[in-house]
């Protein structure tokens, strides 16, 4: 993440949080890291420790995909319905000669500046991972909601299958995010015929949308054109946006399309989370505290890549039905259009023009002697969903550690 310092120059945002005790200290470059479908960005950091409070124990970190499939409420006699679909662990000290590896760019300004206690680390994320996906709870439903999260965790122990103690270690919830390709695919197209009984001609119905890829908040447009040789009516039409549960599901009211007749229209959906607060189990993209939410976005897929562990995969379409009926018999005619919903590729001068315009916050601003090495640090925030209780492990704070105003 890029934005400015207090003097009006480019700086970069550190984010860092605390244990309880105050005697470690993770630093994260950011909070999102992005899979490019082909590779995943690596999640570097650094872990500022106190050696005198270590004595002869050492501190590990491990990064932790897991994908929580039932209620935490019932969780009962030692069954979990949570499964860790991939651990890695590092140990950052004593440091590991076989493992170092070359330091990032982040890496090495954060040692520089926070002193030889401070040690790197960094960890691959494998591609056949799942993005972080939360389902939405219910209006009556506690603890952590279902989905898949990624956790970095930094603890002191004597050996890394040690129990660990909320007061010296830190807990930190990042996100694996997919933008929208560059390169939409083909516009989405579908049509049907349909013949019925004691009718010489057929019903055709064809249905499209205006583009293959569409942003949160973006409105779809979908051309409908109807096509009724038969000696039926058309009596309505429903048009809706899917995944697995209806996201948007409308009745749309038309006048009926005769027999041997015809009706082009053209209808605009623009899918919202806000209009699905109620649905238990919808897929949201999962966010950080300060931000709110919005509908998971689609799942891109390597080719070849294995479907079967990949906990969550999201993926939209428009349905177009109609309702056609005669004599008291009623018959559904439909076409399913797929589509891709996602968030656009942020650009980088996108962050130096939005940083401009934002007020300042309340961070903890420690500045290089040059202006290219200005870094902001600011605290880490959990993830949570808005009227959600947050898990009391994550809602520890370091002691005086100003809170943002985050989520």
């Amino acid at each position: 993440m890029t934005t400015l310092t207090r003097g009006g120059e480019r700086g970069v945002a550190v984010f860092k949080k605390a244990s309880p005790n105050g005697k470690l200290t993770v630093y994260l470059g950011k909070r999102d890291f992005v899979d490019h479908v082909d590779r995943v960005e690596p999640v570097d950091g650094v872990v500022l420790i106190d050696p005198e409070y270590l004595k002869e124990r050492k501190v590990f970190v491990t990064l932790t995909c897991a994908f929580r499939y039932g209620r935490e409420d019932l969780d009962v006699l030692g069954l979990t319905f949570r499964k860790d679909l991939f651990v890695a662990n590092i140990q950052a000290f004593p440091p590991v000669t076989e493992e170092k590896k070359t330091l990032t760019r982040l890496q090495e300004r954060l040692i520089k500046k926070l002193g030889e206690h401070a040690y790197p680390f960094t960890f691959e994320i494998p591609l056949n991972l799942p993005c972080s996906v939360t389902l939405q709870p219910g209006p009556e439903d506690t603890g952590k909601a279902c989905g898949v999260d990624f956790e970095v965790k930094a603890f002191c122990a004597e050996n890394v299958e040690e129990k660990i103690h909320k007061r010296n270690s830190v807990r930190l919830v990042i996100r694996k995010v997919q933008y929208a390709p560059e390169k939409p695919g083909p516009q989405p197209t579908a049509e049907t015929t349909r013949q019925f009984l004691m009718s010489d001609k057929p019903l055709h119905l064809e249905a499209s949308l205006d583009k293959e890829i569409y942003y949160h908040g973006e409105p779809i447009s979908v051309n409908v054109h109807v096509t009724n040789n038969t000696n039926k009516t058309v009596k309505k039409m429903k048009i809706s946006v899917r995944r697995h549960l209806p996201v948007q599901h409308g009745s749309v009211q038309i006048d009926v399309v005769a027999p041997s007749s015809t009706f082009c229209k053209v209808f605009t959906l623009t899918p919202f989370l806000a209009n699905n607060r109620e649905k238990r189990g919808l897929a949201l993209d999962g966010k950080l505290k300060h931000e709110d939410t919005n509908l998971a976005s689609s799942t891109l897929l390597r080719d070849g890549a294995n479907k079967e562990i990949l906990g969550i995969i999201v993926s939209y379409k428009v349905k177009v039905k109609l309702v056609v009926s005669r004599g008291g018999s009623v018959f559904d005619v439909s076409v399913e259009l797929p589509f891709t919903l996602m968030h656009p590729k942020p650009l980088e001068e996108s962050f130096y023009r939005e940083a401009a315009d934002e007020a300042p916050v309340d961070t903890n601003l420690i500045e290089f002697d040059t202006n290219d090495d200005d870094i902001i640090f600011e605290d880490f925030a959990r993830q949570r969903l808005i009227g959600a209780k947050d898990d009391k492990d994550e809602d520890e704070e370091p002691v005086d550690s100003p809170k943002l105003d985050d989520r």
